[in-house]
C-alpha cells in the first residue's frame, strides 16, 4: 500500500472528483482532502491510499495533468522530515 500526494487542488474539488480521477488508475483505498473547518472548501491537497503499482501508474498518469483548471501535483508521500523544512 502506498500513499500519494495531491496538491495544487481547487478550493471546489471534492472527493467524489478525487476518487474518479484516481480510480481510473486502480482502486483507491482511502481518500482524506484537507478541507477548511469553517467554508467546508478545499485546502489545495489532499493524501491518497492506493496498491503499490496502482499508487506509481496514477502518479505517472496524473502529475502535471490539467484537473479544474489547476496543474496537479501528485507525488509519493515523504515522511515529513523529508520535506525540505529546516527547523533549529
Amino acid at each position: 500500500m502506498k500513499k500519494i500526494f495531491v496538491g495544487n487542488l481547487s478550493p471546489e474539488t471534492n472527493e467524489g472528483d478525487i476518487r474518479t480521477l484516481f480510480s481510473q488508475f486502480g482502486t483507491v483505498r482511502s481518500l482524506t482532502l484537507a478541507v477548511d473547518v469553517f467554508s467546508r472548501q478545499c485546502k489545495g491537497f489532499g493524501f491518497i491510499e492506493m496498491e503499490g503499482h496502482e499508487a506509481r501508474a496514477a502518479i505517472a498518469g496524473l502529475n502535471g495533468k490539467t484537473f479544474k483548471d489547476r496543474a496537479l501535483k501528485v507525488n509519493e508521500e515523504r515522511p515529513r522530515e523529508q520535506r525540505g523544512r529546516f527547523r533549529r
